[in-house]
């Protein structure tokens, strides 16, 4: 099994529409996932057509509630969810007077990770105390990286983080891989960024790219991942791409 954190600094790269999607599209393919939302905007939570009501990974970080209490199963097959709620904005202040703040995430979904074969974590668009929780407690990383210019000096300084968090809360997390989303294929500046990032980043770059889609855009609104919205359009279809590339990377290189 493996615990995947998705994060990235910056808002609006797809991170939550990659990790909700590549969620659903494991599940479909006979996996059991369990999908955490750690950000408190709640976007993984209404992208599967959950509601907030019931207990939360607010609930579960504070010591409130056992973890056990608060998966909650989607409407998809294979596919769990612990939902986010609001309180978690305040949740970086009241974990700060708490000891080993940043592994209270780690600890807190210890007791069922061996019950899933994937744990997908949406972690907020910070660097914050919640995201040092999801650094902590992954094992692998996905970056979603937006096809625009001042994607290479972010992610230069994402990268720089990780190492660092390497280097100290968790020696064994890796970058398992990052994705490009947005791209449109009709602007250069979206080809050159593409090839910018592989070339800094070489083998580091997953080769499903995620097109610009207004299908993949409308799907959250409907509390759906794209292949239960439309499983012909070409973010379905990069979407299956992608989970094949991280089953590939996870199962047949070998999980931890």
């Amino acid at each position: 099994m493996a615990i995947i954190g998705f994060i990235n600094q910056k808002g609006g790269v797809g991170k939550t529409t990659t990790a909700v999607n590549l969620a659903a599209c494991l599940a479909a393919a006979q996996r059991r996932v369990l999908l955490v939302d750690m950000d408190p905007q709640s976007n993984s939570t209404s992208a599967v057509g959950m509601d907030k009501d019931g207990h939360s990974i607010y609930d579960v970080l504070l010591g409130d509630v056992p973890v056990a209490n608060a998966v909650k199963p989607s409407f998809a097959e294979n596919l769990s969810v612990i939902t986010s709620d609001p309180n978690l904005y305040g949740a970086e202040i009241e974990l700060m007077d708490l000891d080993e703040r940043e592994f209270k995430l780690k600890r807190a979904i210890e007791p069922i990770r061996h019950q899933f074969d994937y744990v997908i974590i949406d972690a907020p668009p910070s660097l914050g105390l919640l995201t040092l929780n999801v650094l902590a407690a992954a094992e692998r990383l996905v970056i979603p990286v937006q096809c625009e210019y001042y994607a290479l000096e972010g992610l230069s300084m994402l990268i720089q983080t990780v190492e660092r968090v390497k280097g100290g809360l968790n020696p064994s997390l890796d970058i398992l891989g990052i994705v490009m989303t947005m791209y449109d294929a009709r602007l250069n500046i979206a080809r050159q960024v593409v090839d910018e990032v592989r070339a800094h980043f070489t083998g580091k770059v997953f080769e499903t790219l995620i097109v610009r889609s207004v299908r993949l855009a409308e799907a959250p609104s409907h509390g759906k991942p794209i292949i239960f919205y439309d499983f012909r359009s070409t973010g379905s279809q990069n979407y299956i791409s992608l989970a094949q590339e991280v089953i590939y990377a996870v199962e047949k290189a070998g999980s931890r």
